[in-house]
């Protein structure tokens, strides 16, 4: 911890931000003082009403937003927001017209075009003629295996548009992947690309897309070119047809919108199903338009006509985060391939070249990046860039340091955090507070988070459970096919009573700040004293021979003993030194309680598809329990490496 902030807001910048613009606007209407950005949060939980019907209206949400703001507001779940309101959600992204550039695209392969708003309203109308004439509406599923790429963004407002579901995922996963998830939702209509690049080759998918759309049996499957293939892929797919093919005879016109409840269904989210198959999280329409506008207009400070990136699959929420950008107006800078080829600099390129506002990514890729030895901010011109966002785990106090050290020395660091669950953010970045190393500056407004300890008691300098007290409108629709909402409850409400438990083992600071220390169902529990596994990662990957970690409790000696793999920088060997210098790192810069009882070597550690390492799943190989969704892996194949490790048998 240092005395100084890393980064404090200019003051003449924050007076003209939307964040202040807001503050004055709920002031006025609260007759409160509100200038006071903690002041700000605590009107923002304690009137509810007040603040989200605030946010619709500053945020110019388009719809009828009925008398009734919240009913029913102390049950979680239960509370019902915005119950007589009518919106359209594709209705709200569709917000501008004219021929600047809705969305920018790069593939890995070099490929770069441009999608104008009036080129987005025609593809999205003659796309809803096509959905209604294969008999696609209202509650139907529509499933997308795709790239990052503008088509992809198409389609899920033509769906959004008639009030259809939408859900997808990357075309890298496995043929079970897909099935796993988008088989327990049976899709009317599915979306693919005919193939796609990554790390420097050319990936097919019509070998196992031919298995999915014989098993999904949807009623049409629409072939997107990418590699200039989609003809011979739709040839070799029953069922299935090229995009070309798919809107000829649907001319280009106004788009027609649906008008909807708040709470009608608009993305299905896939767990990660590292543990089981994956659930089918259900969100709102209104919730996740209102909480994203909440996040991009005021914490991000978003405003039309910036450029917003974030490096992302289509198989992880934050691509469902970064199209609500069109929303505020933003230019999506969109991304598909891999960030490492060539080499590090690709993201960069591209956010030099493209004027990045906000460049969004996760911590992994900035200690990658670090570790790779490269300093953007001294080969790229990232003068354009005013806030760069970190989320998917944990960054470390060194990567704050990097980010101000080797990118840009002015930009707004916010590290984020929230998940899938709710489509959007718990704690992230105030452009109105400094930005502390190694600390998410504070909890989103209108969200009611807290840290509890084991008994139900709020704790600051302590680390304990996340928790959100009050409920909130991005809180899930519940989950598909889950009779009386038991799995729903179970997930979140099976903790506390009334309180959704988030999962994440967190610390208040004495910044009112807050660290997330990992996991609560990876949480260590040597001698029954809970230890977050970011803890260990925070020490240990600050040294240059670790590219990076994983950490697990293996039950041992009727305790848990502390279990570290490292995967080692080329030609490093962990000999006896090695060892003796990572426990001393870990002793002293954690505590003697953190230091591993044994460290292994590994040549990989086995992630999810959007790069989360899986500690549950090497806890489970290391005690010989069965993985049961390798599917849900990136790298399956490194769970043998930690399979029956002598190593572990003493």
């Amino acid at each position: 911890m240092t005395d100084r902030p890393l980064w404090s807001p200019d003051r003449q910048a924050l007076e003209n931000s939307p964040w202040m613009k807001f503050a004055a606007f709920a002031g006025a209407r609260s007759g409160l003082a509100l200038d006071d950005p903690f002041a700000l949060h605590d009107w923002s939980i304690s009137d509810r009403e007040g603040f989200w019907s605030a946010v619709w209206d500053f945020a110019g949400v388009v719809g009828e937003k009925g008398d009734r703001i919240v009913d029913n507001g102390d049950a979680m779940p239960g509370a019902r927001f915005f119950p007589d309101a009518r919106l359209n959600f594709a209705q709200n992204l569709l917000s501008r017209t004219g021929p600047d550039a809705a969305m920018l695209f790069r593939a890995e392969d070099k490929l770069e075009r441009s999608m104008s708003w009036d080129e987005l309203h025609a593809l999205v109308s003659r796309l809803q003629k096509a959905f209604r004439a294969h008999g696609v509406g209202k509650g139907d599923r529509v499933a997308a295996m795709m790239p990052n790429m503008p088509e992809t963004v198409a389609f899920m407002l033509a769906a959004a548009s008639i009030g259809a579901i939408w859900c997808s995922c990357s075309p890298d996963f496995g043929v079970k992947g897909v099935l796993d998830r988008f088989g327990q939702i049976e899709p009317k209509l599915f979306v693919s690309c005919d193939g796609y690049w990554y790390n420097g080759k050319r990936q097919e998918v019509a070998d196992k897309l031919t298995v999915i759309a014989a098993e999904l049996k949807p009623n049409v499957t629409v072939i997107v070119p990418l590699l200039d293939d989609a003809k011979a892929v739709a040839a070799a797919v029953e069922g299935a047809v090229t995009l070309e093919a798919f809107i000829a005879g649907h001319s280009a016109g106004p788009v027609s919108f649906e008008p909807l409840p708040f709470a009608h269904p608009l993305y299905i989210l896939f767990s990660s199903g590292t543990t089981g198959i994956p659930k089918c999280i259900v969100h709102s329409a209104g919730g996740t338009l209102l909480q994203h506008l909440k996040e991009q207009r005021l914490h991000c400070g978003l405003e039309p006509g910036e450029r917003l990136f974030y490096f992302t699959t289509c198989g992880w929420m934050m691509w469902n985060w970064l199209v609500s950008g069109l929303a505020s107006g933003a230019t999506l800078c969109l991304f598909d391939g891999s960030p490492f080829a060539p080499d590090g600099n690709v993201l960069f390129d591209y956010a030099a070249e493209a004027k990045f506002a906000v460049f969004g990514t996760s911590a992994k890729y900035i200690d990658a990046v670090r570790k790779a030895g490269l300093e953007p901010g001294k080969t790229h011109d990232l003068s354009s860039l005013r806030l760069l966002t970190s989320t998917g785990s944990p960054l470390s106090p060194e990567g704050f340091s990097f980010v101000y050290e080797g990118i840009k020395p002015d930009v707004h660091l916010a590290s984020i955090s929230g998940g899938t669950d709710i489509v959007s953010c718990f704690v992230l970045g105030n452009p109105a507070l400094p930005v502390w190393r190694g600390e998410i500056q504070g909890p989103g407004l209108g969200m009611a988070v807290d840290v509890w300890n084991e008994d139900g008691q709020s704790v600051t300098g302590e680390k304990g459970e996340l928790v959100c007290t009050k409920p909130f409108p991005a809180m899930p629709v519940g989950f598909w096919s889950d009779p009386g909402d038991e799995k729903y409850h179970a997930a979140y409400f099976s903790r506390f009573d009334n309180v959704w438990t988030h999962g994440d083992f967190a610390e208040w600071t004495g910044n009112r700040g807050i660290v997330i220390h990992g996991r609560s169902d990876a949480t260590l529990n040597p001698g029954g004293v809970r230890i977050g596994t970011a803890e260990i990662y925070n020490q240990v990957e600050q040294l240059d021979e670790v590219v990076e970690s994983i950490c697990i409790g293996q039950d041992w000696d009727d305790d848990v003993r502390v279990v570290l793999f490292v995967r080692l920088a080329e030609a490093v060997t962990l000999d006896d030194a090695l060892q003796t210098r990572i426990c001393t790192k870990i002793r002293t810069g954690a505590s003697p309680r953190h230091v591993p009882a044994r460290i292994v070597a590994v040549d990989d550690i086995p992630r999810t598809k959007s790069g989360k390492i899986v500690e549950l799943a090497v806890r489970d190989i290391v005690h010989g329990r069965p993985v049961k969704n390798r599917e849900a892996l990136a790298n399956p194949e490194a769970l043998a490496l930690f399979e029956d490790l002598e190593q572990l048998k003493t």
